[in-house]
């Protein structure tokens, strides 16, 4: 029998285009990403996976501490990519 998977296959990024902005607001803020870790506690991995754009989820409550740590909106954290012409359709 072979191991059950809920949702898509890891490697699977059909439709996301979320940007994550993590890397510039730390440099804006002379924050890194340790210090960031510290004050939301978060991990350093967890918050370089989120910064390298390979998250696959984010929880509002770490939002929430990111945001408030940054003194930023989610909005600034995070973009959506404008959708390729040649993926339309």
């Amino acid at each position: 029998m072979s191991p059950r998977r809920d949702g898509p296959a890891p490697d699977d990024d059909a439709g996301h285009r979320v940007v994550c902005h993590l890397d510039r607001l730390l440099e804006e803020r002379g924050m890194t990403l340790v210090e960031l870790s510290e004050r939301v506690g978060v991990s350093v991995v967890n918050l370089s996976v989120l910064k390298n754009g390979r998250a696959r989820a984010v929880r509002f409550s770490t939002l929430t501490a990111v945001c408030d740590a940054l003194g930023c909106q989610p909005g600034e954290l995070f973009s959506v990519s404008p959708e390729r012409a040649d993926s339309v359709g």
